[in-house]
């Protein structure tokens, strides 16, 4: 073997073990949606294998961890810590509402954002969490007239966030202003802090033209796990991108469904969600 042909060969391995492949403890899921309380979607996380999961609102009701007492983050935190499990992100309603120049404008919800945010700040502190999802407004007749104020006013939060080392992510959402991979990409050309990310909910075409190391999320929508239907995306060929191009975080199963039913549902996409990965591990 030449010296060429060794180097070539251990570069080839570097890339290799140098990738962080998918298994399950790259799953993660939304807590109020795979149990009915914390104490049970605490030991069904640690039973799955998962080493993160997302926190949203207390399970079994619908008040958010980030608006609510000190005392409930810490007793869903220690829990989950019990079991072994982390939590990667908060998950918020945070500016979901329509903002200034639209006619059903919410302005008082406008007026408290930065102290609703410092809230959300607190909770992701609390909780052991370094990043905190929020969104771009409720999407109008022409969203991307709001781009520019929407890349202000994450750059304003930006800045708060950067002081407690929490990272900002944005999420594409069919209701809001940023839906589709082109909004989310031209809003992070206008918001080049290091402190805003991507939360990605894979669209059908698009994923050229993100950002890919600001990709720090990804969402999986349970009914686009399921094969012959009008959502359905084939996250086998996603995976393989992502793995391809470097992304080392989690897949978060997004059930959209809560209560009894909802917890069965999301427990079942779970399991599809699993096969998947085991097939491009």
């Amino acid at each position: 073997m030449t010296r060429r042909e060794l180097l070539a060969g251990s570069a080839a391995c570097a890339t290799l073990w140098g990738r962080v492949h998918w298994d399950r403890s790259r799953i993660s899921a939304i807590t109020d949606e795979i149990a009915a309380n914390a104490d049970d979607a605490a030991t069904f996380a640690r039973r799955q294998g998962m080493l993160f999961v997302e926190v949203r609102n207390q399970p079994g009701t619908n008040r958010e961890y980030a608006m609510g007492r000190d005392a409930d983050m810490k007793a869903a935190a220690t829990q989950l810590s019990i079991e072994g499990v982390k939590i990667s992100m908060i998950d918020t309603s945070l500016m979901k509402f329509a903002w200034q120049g639209s006619p059903s404008a919410d302005q008082a919800r406008w007026d408290r954002r930065m102290e609703d945010l410092q809230k959300a700040l607190r909770c992701a502190q609390t909780m052991g969490a370094d990043r905190l999802l929020l969104f771009a407004g409720m999407r109008t007749a022409d969203p991307a007239a709001t781009f520019q104020k929407t890349a202000d006013t994450l750059a304003e939060m930006a800045a708060e966030a950067e002081k407690q080392k929490i990272t900002l992510l944005l999420e594409n959402d069919a209701a809001t202003n940023v839906a589709t991979c082109a909004d989310l990409a031209a809003v992070m050309k206008l918001v080049p802090s290091k402190w805003v990310g991507i939360s990605w909910k894979p669209a059908p075409e698009g994923y050229s033209l993100l950002p890919k190391k600001r990709i720090l999320n990804v969402r999986v929508p349970a009914a686009s796990l399921w094969p012959n239907r009008p959502e359905t995306v084939n996250w086998r060929n996603i995976l393989t991108a992502l793995d391809k191009d470097g992304y080392s975080g989690h897949v978060t199963l997004d059930a959209g469904a809560a209560g009894a039913k909802g917890v069965d549902a999301a427990r079942d996409a779970l399991d599809q969600l699993v096969h998947v990965v085991r097939e491009v591990s």
